[in-house]
């Protein structure tokens, strides 16, 4: 079977972040998107047997062709990058985690007054200032979130950010703080926002202490992906 180990390991994740949240103390749930990009449908139909509800994909057209081949109702993430010309294909996406910017949520505001039903997304943001890293500025937020009021397309969720990789700790908790302010600011902005998606297999027990919701899980779950 596919995956076999997928409950032993679930379960050992689940373990690391009560005893994260316990050290935290933000009180938040968290929940688990396992992250099925590049593999087959056999890991998020693994995924539903093991008890997992999220599963999060990078890329729209891989995420498409694999879901008439999952049978299970699992509340699909598009946590990679989403080009404007492309917000038409998010229909069946339950949240958008990469809302990078002015111009996109424009789009995905468009689609959503299209559709008749406003998307779900969460803001972006490059707490590390990385250039690598797509997102919001930290000095752009607050305006922005004040903008983001006047598009009824889009819901406003909460905030997602990427740690810059091997960071040290005093690091991982700059850039997830910042993260838990730049949510703060949205719901200060009056946005219905609530979640924290930060987090992935390497530092995860810290973004879970410093407030995260959603944590993207791959390799953590399904072991190393092939070269």
């Amino acid at each position: 079977m596919p995956f076999q180990d997928l409950p032993s390991r679930l379960a050992a994740v689940r373990e690391q972040i009560e005893r994260a949240q316990a050290r935290g103390g933000h009180g938040q749930p968290v929940t688990v998107v396992a992250v099925t990009k590049t593999y087959g449908p056999d890991a998020p139909r693994a995924a539903w047997d093991a008890g997992l509800r999220d599963v999060g994909e990078n890329r729209v057209q891989e995420a498409l062709a694999k879901m008439p081949q999952v049978e299970h109702p699992l509340r699909w993430h598009l946590i990679g990058h989403l080009q404007r010309n492309k917000v038409k294909q998010v229909d069946a996406f339950h949240l958008v985690h990469s809302m990078d910017s002015a111009r996109l949520a424009d789009a995905l505001s468009g689609f959503g007054m299209e559709r008749g039903r406003p998307v779900g997304v969460l803001m972006q943001v490059n707490v590390s200032g990385e250039g690598s890293k797509g997102g919001y500025a930290l000095a752009e937020v607050a305006a922005e979130a004040e903008r983001l009021r006047t598009l009824p397309g889009i819901v406003v969720r909460g905030v997602m950010t990427m740690a810059p990789l091997d960071a040290d700790a005093g690091t991982l908790r700059r850039v997830f703080a910042g993260a838990r302010q730049c949510r703060e600011q949205l719901a200060e902005a009056g946005h219905p926002a609530t979640e924290l998606s930060m987090g992935m297999s390497g530092d995860y027990e810290v973004a879970v202490e410093e407030g995260a919701t959603l944590v993207r899980l791959g390799t953590v779950l399904f072991g190393a992906r092939a070269a």
